[in-house]
């Protein structure tokens, strides 16, 4: 009989625990400890917090819930979809005659607002229960209410909506949009956001990047220190500027107009991410998307990104801005990234009236987290 061992390889493989019983029987086991799984990962469904009249969506509030509306049909084609809300039978009576139904579960729920990226729950699996940790979310750096948002995930885990071991990591500061994963234990994502005063402000960065790897078990975290967008109130979210979409390949936002106001940051943006490497040691593919033309309202500039794209199993949803040559070009773009992926475009220009987009409103749950009736 021979054993052989295999852990992550830095190139991003994964090797199986192989057990061999003679020349007819091979016994697999998948040998990896709890880990931050890549979006890629494959999914139980995605969760949408919906816009109600007691949001900041109310004086929008029909506008927006079509963009979510959109949004969930296309979610619920193919995985399950959480909805969480204060008011199930309106969001219901929304919906009921352009999604399918049989896909979607409720949670009923007090709301401050929409962001389910930064108020989910954060899911880590290994071959067992996966781990949902519940992080404080607290309006980005104190900007907005969020203590409603904050009690989300413990209560969504205790109501069964949410299957996995809950850990209380509140004494910790931790939004989903600030953090991209490659699932093979390297960690993406922006110095101004995560060394923002107003969330960890008593920590400096040697010690959030110990603790970012102590608790995600990572090898590596790669901080980027340039870019932004204006409108943003996310100090940089990572998912607004650039994204993993495999192990050895970035999406990121590129701006070619020198008249821009994003130009300078965007190009140091870029010079920085040809200096990072894979855990092999190897620069990674990177791939520019567009920068979006200028939209503003109220003489205010609106933070659109084609950077804030959500990975589904078998698609991806990507924000697009009524913009035919730039949503077009994106979506170009993203079908390099993912080959094998159906690319979707969904009018976002709602969404970026509050500051944030596509991938600024959905959580993705690992297989067997989101219950399936």
């Amino acid at each position: 009989m021979g054993i052989m061992v295999g852990l992550p390889s830095p190139s991003g493989s994964e090797k199986d625990l192989q057990l061999n019983f003679g020349k007819n029987m091979t016994v697999q086991v998948e040998m990896r400890a709890s880990h931050l799984p890549a979006e890629w990962h494959m999914q139980s469904g995605i969760q949408l917090t919906w816009p109600h009249a007691g949001t900041d969506w109310a004086y929008m509030l029909a506008e927006v819930q079509e963009c979510f509306i959109n949004i969930a049909r296309e979610i619920a084609k193919r995985e399950l979809l959480l909805i969480v809300t204060p008011e199930p039978e309106e969001v219901k009576k929304q919906i009921a005659a352009t999604v399918n139904m049989n896909n979607v579960r409720f949670l009923e729920c007090a709301t401050n607002d929409t962001w389910a990226r930064d108020h989910g729950a954060i899911t880590m699996i290994d071959t067992g229960t996966p781990s949902l940790l519940d992080f404080t979310f607290n309006g980005w750096g104190l900007k907005f209410a969020s203590e409603l948002d904050n009690q989300i995930t413990k209560h969504a885990v205790e109501a069964g909506a949410l299957k996995g071991q809950y850990i209380d990591h509140l004494d910790f500061v931790l939004e989903g949009g600030s953090i991209e994963s490659d699932g093979m234990g390297t960690l993406l994502t922006t110095s101004k956001c995560l060394l923002s005063p107003q969330r960890n402000g008593r920590l400096n960065q040697v010690e959030i990047e110990e603790y970012l790897k102590s608790t995600f078990h990572l090898q590596k975290v790669l901080w980027l220190d340039h870019g932004y967008l204006a409108g943003d109130d996310t100090d940089s979210h990572i998912d607004t500027l650039a994204r993993f979409c495999s192990t050895d390949t970035i999406a990121y936002v590129k701006c070619d107009n020198t008249e821009d106001e994003h130009y300078e940051a965007l190009l140091a943006m870029e010079e920085q991410l040809k200096t990072f490497r894979t855990l092999a040691g190897e620069p990674y593919r990177l791939l520019a998307l567009p920068m979006a033309d200028k939209i503003e309202e109220d003489g205010e500039r609106l933070p659109a990104t084609y950077a804030n794209f959500l990975i589904m199993n078998d698609v991806i949803l990507y924000p697009t801005y009524n913009q035919p040559v730039n949503d077009k070009k994106a979506g170009e773009v993203l079908q390099q990234a993912f080959p094998n992926h159906q690319i979707i475009g969904i009018d976002c220009r709602a969404l970026i009236k509050q500051h944030g987009s596509l991938h600024c409103v959905t959580m993705q749950y690992p297989l067997g987290v989101i219950k399936e009736s």
